[in-house]
């Protein structure tokens, strides 16, 4: 998962955004336009959206470090292949939930804490009342902004859990700020044109919304079965679908210090060639020559052996690969994003 992922998931599911968390917004919007200038109008919203994104970041330390405290990260490393796996599955029947044409899985979007209604209800009376009287206070979208992070949303839910599997607390917290400021222009937008979507706009909002959760659920789903070594992915099916095959042509191995070895070139995050050749039932070696400094390919990954190795930026790793029966093998990066075979031949 890369921060450019998790901001466009944010600017899809803003339009949820603004569906579900437009009321809150409009009740501390200035709406008296004799009221100050643009600036004026702007901080409350400015405050509000930056204290959402620092309690999206501490709800992501907060779940990643009670990890970490439970299992270590070691044990978060070993698990998290199947957490993107259930996360997938999980937000896929979320994201079918949202549909409201499946009651049966209503059970799957929580419903907010009665303390967290309770905080929500007295805080918007307060803004009320300062809006009515002209003014704004700024710990009204200060504290409304803090308590979004508890909210069970659902694109948040998709997101929070998405940063769980990211492999620490810090890099979870850096994509759910990916993730919030990716939520706020068009809430900032929303805020200082107040009630411009109708019903109808909202209506389709949350059809782009439930399209943005299920297809995160997909990508997690996906990243998942490569993780875990699934013969079958969707790399797989669009081979089977299409009868292609290895897109690059596949170079032998070669006996070096009495070791097969195979050279492996990391470019443009893919692998080159895609599919990689060593004999069965012997250790092999692999020669990484990775090209780039991208966090997708920071590991290199073959599931059904165990390995998983941290490489080099803009450098050369040599992994070794234990003995393995002939067959083929998933080849792929610590974060499942990229597609390749490892053959093992008799």
């Amino acid at each position: 998962m890369t921060l450019m992922s998790y901001l466009l998931l944010g600017l899809a599911t803003s339009l949820h955004c603004v569906a579900m968390c437009g009321g809150l917004v409009l009740t501390y919007a200035v709406r008296d336009e004799t009221h100050g200038g643009l600036m004026s109008r702007l901080v409350p919203h400015l405050a509000y959206q930056g204290s959402k994104v620092l309690s999206y970041a501490a709800v992501a330390l907060a779940l990643g470090g009670l990890a970490a405290a439970v299992g270590g990260m070691s044990a978060i490393e070993s698990v998290r292949n199947w957490i993107l796996l259930i996360a997938g599955v999980y937000l896929i029947g979320l994201g079918l939930s949202m549909t409201g044409r499946f009651a049966w899985l209503r059970w799957l979007s929580p419903r907010p804490p009665r303390f967290l209604v309770r905080l929500l209800s007295e805080n918007r009376r307060r803004a009320r009342s300062n809006r009515e009287s002209g003014s704004v206070d700024l710990a009204t979208p200060i504290v409304f902004g803090l308590l979004t992070g508890l909210m069970p949303c659902a694109p948040l839910i998709a997101a929070q859990i998405g940063a769980m599997s990211a492999g620490s607390p810090l890099r979870g917290a850096e994509l759910m700020v990916a993730f919030g400021i990716g939520t706020a222009p068009l809430l900032i937008v929303f805020g200082l044109a107040s009630g411009f979507a109708s019903r109808a706009l909202r209506q389709r909002m949350q059809y782009v919304a439930t399209a943005a959760v299920i297809v995160f659920g997909l990508v997690l789903l996906d990243r998942g079965l490569m993780l875990v070594g699934s013969p079958v992915t969707f790399d797989s099916a669009r081979r089977a679908i299409t009868g292609a095959g290895s897109a690059q042509t596949v170079r032998g191995w070669r006996v070096q210090g009495g070791v097969a070895t195979f050279d492996l070139v990391i470019a443009d995050t893919r692998f080159v060639p895609d599919t990689v050749t060593l004999p069965s039932g012997r250790p092999g070696r692999l020669i990484v020559d990775r090209r780039e400094a991208v966090a997708c390919s920071d590991q290199l990954a073959i599931p059904q052996l165990g390995v998983l190795a941290d490489l080099t930026p803009n450098g050369i790793t040599v992994v070794e690969v234990p003995a393995g029966p002939a067959g083929s093998y998933t080849l792929t990066c610590g974060m499942g994003m990229m597609a390749g075979t490892l053959v093992l031949e008799k």
